[in-house]
């Protein structure tokens, strides 16, 4: 078994610790190292033959860990790309996942933990670790779930971004200030915010509203 891996991360002392441990796993081979991700689209460019596994950090300079496994997946479908973190908070997570990667490993995973990821990844193109409490079905559906809204969620949502009070705004659906209160808790929930404020400024950066 011939696994190639390329790694990409902007701290060049992680990038080499990580490519001599990974290339002392039986099997695996570094093809490519990088300190961001258009460099590594630069150096995939000119392989021979493309790495199996690609490694990406989240946070580099230049190109990112999203932008990059958006852009080497266009180009190379074939790559199984892993997202290599620090963060553990499940924006960061259902980034990458959405971006393409078919795994999010932490960078404090421990070296055997690690060969078996990969090894499970290159065989079966997944994998989800649910010991480091990394469940991506849930979070990707809690993410689907909270970016759909309902078409009276959508008109209480437009009509809240106004300066209307919330008993004019239940006048104008018509409909009862508790079911006014309703919508209001439902898009507090799937907006992840505890105020009108907070429910204007993130629809409007979702741009679920526009002014």
């Amino acid at each position: 078994m011939k696994i190639n891996i390329g790694i990409a991360d902007d701290h060049q002392l992680f990038l080499k610790s990580l490519s001599l441990l990974v290339s002392g796993f039986a099997g695996f081979h570094i093809v490519a190292e990088a300190m961001n991700g258009r460099e590594m689209l630069d150096k995939l460019a000119q392989l021979p033959a493309l790495p199996d596994i690609l490694l990406l950090d989240v946070n580099m300079p230049v190109m990112d860990g999203a932008r990059a496994t958006e852009a080497v997946l266009k180009l190379y479908p074939t790559v199984k790309v892993v997202a290599l973190s620090m963060k553990d908070n499940d924006a960061t997570i259902i980034e990458m996942l959405k971006a393409g990667c078919c795994a999010y490993l932490l960078k404090d995973i421990h070296p055997t933990e690690l060969e078996k990821a990969l090894t499970e990844i290159y065989t079966t193109g997944q994998y989800n670790n649910d010991a480091s409490n990394v469940n991506y079905r849930r979070l990707l559906l809690q993410s689907e779930q909270k970016q759909t809204l309902t078409e009276r969620e959508r008109e209480f949502l437009h009509l809240a971004c106004s300066d209307l009070t919330y008993k004019a705004i239940a006048a104008k659906m018509n409909v009862t200030e508790r079911t006014v209160d309703g919508y209001r808790e439902i898009l507090f929930n799937k907006l992840n915010v505890q105020s009108r404020t907070g429910m204007v400024l993130e629809a409007l950066r979702r741009q679920l509203v526009t002014l």
